[in-house]
C-alpha cells in the first residue's frame, strides 16, 4: 500500500532573505565574514520506518467489517448461542478482521508481521466460509453458482464505492436462511480473494524493497555520505 508523502520545499524555510535586505557593497566586507546562521542547510534525512497504518482503507478490511457484523447476526438468529459452533464462527470472523488491522500497524516495523498476520487473516475467513457450508449443507441449502442471479446480483453490489453492511443489510437480514447464508458466503469469497491478492502485492513489495533491515541499512550508508560529503557553502 503506497503512501504518498509530501514533497520537501526547494527553499531553505530558514531563509528569511527578500527584498528590503539592503545589497551587499553597503555592508562592510571581509573575508574571513561568518556564514550568517540563517543560510546554513542542514540535510534532511529520509526515515527508515515507512508509512503504515491506514488499514480503514483497505477494501479486504471494509469486506471483513461486513463478513464481522453480517456473522453476529447470523449466529444470533440461526446458531444455538450456547453451542461451541456459535462462538468459534464469531471468533473467526473477528480473527479474519483483527489481524488485517494489526498486519497493517505492524508493517512499519515488521514486513515479516505484516505477511504473517495477512496470511492468518485469510485463513480465518477460511475457516469461516466452511463453517457456512457445513450449516447449508446439514439443512440442504444449495451454494449459489456464479450464474445465479442472485450471486450476479451481489457482485454488483460489492463493487458500490464504500459498500458497508447497509449496501448488503437486506440479503443479510432476509427472512429465508438460504438467502441470507449465501450472501456472506458470497462476501466471505470476495474478502479471500482481496486477501489473497494483498498478499501477492506484499511479496512484490518485500522482494523489491526489502524489509526493515534493508531500510535501516540504506538510511545509514546515506547518512554516512552526507556526512562526509557536506553540502558546499553558498
Amino acid at each position: 500500500m503506497a503512501v504518498m508523502r509530501a514533497q520537501q520545499p526547494t527553499s531553505d524555510p530558514n531563509d528569511r532573505s527578500d527584498t528590503n535586505t539592503p545589497p551587499q557593497s553597503s555592508r562592510p566586507s571581509s573575508p574571513f565574514r561568518p556564514l550568517s546562521p540563517s543560510k546554513k542547510k542542514h540535510p534532511v534525512l529520509e526515515g527508515f520506518i515507512p508509512p503504515h497504518g491506514g488499514y480503514q482503507n483497505l477494501l479486504a478490511y471494509q469486506k471483513s467489517l461486513v463478513v464481522f457484523d453480517a456473522t453476529i447476526y447470523f449466529c444470533d438468529r440461526f446458531i444455538d448461542r450456547r453451542s461451541r459452533t456459535h462462538d468459534q464462527m464469531v471468533q473467526a470472523a473477528r480473527s479474519g478482521k483483527q489481524n488485517i488491522l494489526e498486519g497493517s500497524e505492524a508493517s512499519g516495523t515488521s514486513k515479516e508481521a505484516e505477511i504473517k498476520l495477512t496470511g492468518v487473516a485469510k485463513a480465518s475467513q477460511k475457516e469461516l466460509l466452511e463453517d457456512y457450508r457445513d450449516f447449508m449443507r446439514n439443512r440442504g441449502i444449495e451454494e449459489w453458482p456464479p450464474d445465479h442471479r442472485y450471486a450476479m446480483r451481489l457482485r454488483a453490489l460489492n463493487r458500490t464505492p464504500g459498500a458497508n453492511y447497509q449496501t448488503f443489510k437486506k440479503g443479510i437480514e432476509h427472512p429465508d436462511p438460504a438467502i441470507c447464508a449465501n450472501v456472506i458466503v458470497g462476501l466471505i469469497k470476495v474478502t479471500t480473494y482481496l486477501l489473497d491478492r494483498q498478499l501477492r502485492r506484499l511479496e512484490r513489495d518485500f522482494l523489491n524493497e526489502g524489509g526493515l533491515r534493508e531500510r535501516m541499512t540504506r538510511a545509514r550508508l546515506a547518512h554516512r555520505a552526507k556526512q562526509n560529503n557536506p553540502p558546499p557553502p553558498p
